[in-house]
């Protein structure tokens, strides 16, 4: 970190700098955001979720201020995979009047090893360090500071060399997205090209990103969270996690998705709800899960595991759920004109995999994310929309 310099004042990293959070956790270090409520977490005493919980994709600081530098202290806890190389430090993206102007990363930090052949995880730790932008614009402005989508960051001071106050409120519409890891940012360039971010921008919407890298499983906890959450606009990307992890069958599945979008409704009877199949993923499109990584390429790969035969038992798989997702909104839809279906397919459909090839066979590459962003702002976003007007 850099010594306080004479021309720089230090502003206390408070909650209401922050956007796309849900919750606020005070640590030894400074303030670790959330994107779920204390109560949910406490709901799933798991460490994979709660590292991907408290990555916070889509979470940026946001104020006002003529700085023409800004360095932000943090602690990032960075993830390795046991057995493959160090990924590269998360990103940061300073954004100036919603203009991608810089972007950089912090060194060093704590170190999550996973081993992927047990799950289980040793923490490394590490020291903090300091997100340092330079030559902005002298003139008051609109800052964003987007945290790494893939990096726990744990925020400790903010110092800049001019006055800071919190962003105002923009007016725009507050869009608020559940997924898997693709909604996440699964390897994204950086926390504002994540699919969801890409869109967000195109369809001039403020972002809450809850994709849980895994972790889109239909859980109770998510949907109440949503329930309670402040939105316009709501959807949810249903799938792909059911049949990654073999979570359920098909008898559960259906009255699982009633119960989400029930809850769901009790908060927003009438907001537009928007609910998204998965996008082809050939590996799982008619094989059930579990899924399982292969490390024999040298890079993490993945492979389903499950038997096509056991489809007529009720096992899932990618082209069950989509027939069913498709099944359940049109029969609610007569009683709920705001429930739309998109299929996922529109989005990352078999020409878009031609094109952008999934690298580990599961995640879009980030083209594909752009990709992605583009079908989600024309089919949701345009015209007969889900999300037009």
């Amino acid at each position: 970190m850099h010594d306080d310099a004479p021309d720089l004042t230090t502003t206390p990293v408070t909650e209401d700098l922050l956007r796309g959070h849900l919750d606020v956790e005070r640590t030894a270090h400074g303030l670790l955001p959330h994107r779920l409520p204390a109560w949910a977490r406490r709901q799933l005493p798991d460490e994979q979720f709660a590292m991907v919980e408290a990555q916070p994709s889509g979470v940026r600081l946001a104020f006002r201020t003529r700085a023409t530098v800004v360095e932000l202290d943090t602690l990032p806890t960075k993830r390795a995979y046991l057995g493959l190389p160090a990924s590269a430090d998360g990103v940061y993206d300073l954004v100036v009047d919603g203009r991608l102007t810089a972007q950089t990363g912090v060194p060093g930090g704590n170190l999550r090893v996973i081993d992927m052949s047990t799950g289980s995880a040793e923490l490394q730790p590490g020291p903090p360090g300091t997100a340092r932008f330079t030559g902005l614009p002298p003139h008051d402005k609109q800052v964003e500071i987007w945290l790494p989508h893939n990096e726990t960051t744990e925020l400790i001071a903010l110092r800049t060399d001019a006055p800071v106050l919190p962003g105002s409120d923009t007016g725009r519409r507050r869009w608020l997205h559940h997924g898997s890891s693709i909604s996440h940012g699964s390897n994204a360039a950086g926390p504002t090209t994540t699919w969801p971010a890409l869109a967000a921008a195109a369809g001039g919407v403020e972002l809450t990103n809850l994709g849980f890298g895994g972790s889109a499983l239909l859980d109770p906890f998510t949907a109440r969270t949503m329930r309670d959450a402040p939105a316009d606009l709501i959807s949810v990307k249903i799938g792909i996690n059911v049949v990654n992890a073999d979570a359920m069958r098909l008898r559960a599945f259906g009255p699982a998705v009633h119960g989400f979008l029930d809850t769901i409704r009790e908060g927003h009877p009438t907001t537009p709800l928007l609910v998204v199949s998965p996008l082809l993923c050939p590996v799982q499109e008619d094989t059930p899960g579990p899924l399982a990584p292969d490390l024999s390429s040298g890079t993490l790969r993945f492979k389903a595991t499950g038997d096509p035969a056991e489809r007529a038992a009720g096992r899932l798989t990618l082209t069950v759920i989509r027939d069913v997702l498709a099944r359940i909104v049109s029969d609610r839809a007569g009683d709920d004109p705001n429930l739309h279906h998109l299929d996922g397919r529109l989005l990352y459909g078999s020409a878009d995999y031609e094109e952008f090839p999934l690298p580990d066979e599961i995640h879009p590459d980030p083209a594909g994310h752009r990709r992605i962003a583009a079908n989600f702002a024309r089919h949701a976003f345009g015209p007969g929309g889900a999300f037009s007007g």
